[in-house]
């Protein structure tokens, strides 16, 4: 994109980990940021840390009038959308013979279904402003482990779509991207980070630096799937 300053962009699930990560690092580029949470109270709190510029908005992926609502109440506040940040997912492991259908469902219907509705939620307001569209799926989007079937699906599938969703819609001027991160040292699936143990492993501000370094990359040139992946494999 061309100058950042001023621009909007909408996070989903961006009050911890890396999608905390991206708010920050689009801050400090000028960018306006409105960012999700399935609560207010979350949302607002996380708001409070960033600082300035920041909408805080309640809002679940899994609901489709409450994507409608999260970009509508973007473009009422700030009057524009340029950027969505499709970030909201959640993991369930266990092996197909122990996973519930609720599990199951849970994982879909957030890091699938959950990424449809904000992108279709947001598609008339991106053409307008021809933005950008950046899918944060996983490495599990491309190797498959066992205990991962619904993660996986759930990845795979973000993938395909991310990329078939970004020939649709560069005709448009609108640009699409996926990154696909190793291991993050987030909350994620009950993890709790350890500063020590965890610094071997990617920081939820590195996804920031590098959706940064996605949006100011010259508007003829479009990276459509990034892998990344820590250096090393532990401390």
């Amino acid at each position: 994109m061309e100058d950042l300053k001023n621009k909007v962009a909408l996070i989903t699930g961006a009050t911890k980990g890396i999608g905390y990560g991206i708010a920050a690092a689009l801050l400090k580029q000028g960018i306006k940021v409105a960012i999700t949470s399935r609560t207010q109270e979350s949302a607002d709190e996380a708001a409070k840390k960033l600082g300035d510029n920041v909408l805080a908005i309640a809002a679940d992926v899994k609901d489709w009038d409450s994507q409608q609502n999260a970009v509508k109440k973007t473009i009422e506040a700030f009057g524009s959308l340029d950027v969505l940040i499709a970030n909201a997912g959640v993991g369930h492991f266990a092996p197909i013979d122990e996973l519930s259908i609720d599990e199951w469902q849970d994982t879909i219907d957030t890091n699938l279904t959950g990424v449809f509705y904000s992108v279709k939620a947001a598609i008339a307001a991106l053409k307008k402003s021809k933005g950008y569209i950046i899918t944060i799926s996983s490495l599990a989007g491309a190797n498959f482990f066992a205990g991962g079937a619904a993660y996986n699906a759930s990845k795979f599938g973000l993938t395909g779509f991310s990329q078939a969703m970004m020939l649709d819609l560069r005709n448009y001027g609108i640009k699409v991207s996926t990154i696909m991160p190793g291991s993050v040292a987030t909350n994620f699936a009950d993890h709790t980070p350890d500063k020590e143990k965890d610094a071997w492993k990617i920081q939820p501000e590195d996804i920031g630096q590098l959706v940064s370094d996605l949006l100011n990359m010259n508007p003829r040139t479009l990276p459509s799937k990034i892998e990344v992946r820590p250096t090393k494999t532990t401390n």
